[in-house]
């Protein structure tokens, strides 16, 4: 299985910092490889179709915005 692609799209506020964290716990308890991208450039966060940050990207399908997943939340996303 090749490795994940995780994207945290925000402007690097507090709610982004957070959820980048809560992907990053994610990613470690479910023992998973994956590459955790911060993305902070407005354009290329509009450019993707999402009005709301903090968003959450796994694999380019966007799976969470305008909210701070939790790592729960998260694992069921890396899993599917």
């Amino acid at each position: 299985m090749s490795a994940i692609k995780v994207e945290v799209l925000g402007t690097g506020c507090k709610k982004c910092q957070q959820l980048e964290a809560n992907a990053k716990e994610a990613i470690a308890a479910l023992n998973l490889e994956a590459e955790v991208v911060h993305i902070k450039d407005p354009m290329q966060i509009v450019e993707r179709g999402v009005m709301k940050t903090p968003a959450l990207v796994v694999n380019d399908t966007l799976v969470s915005q305008g909210q701070v997943a939790t790592p729960e939340q998260i694992k069921k996303y890396l899993t599917v």
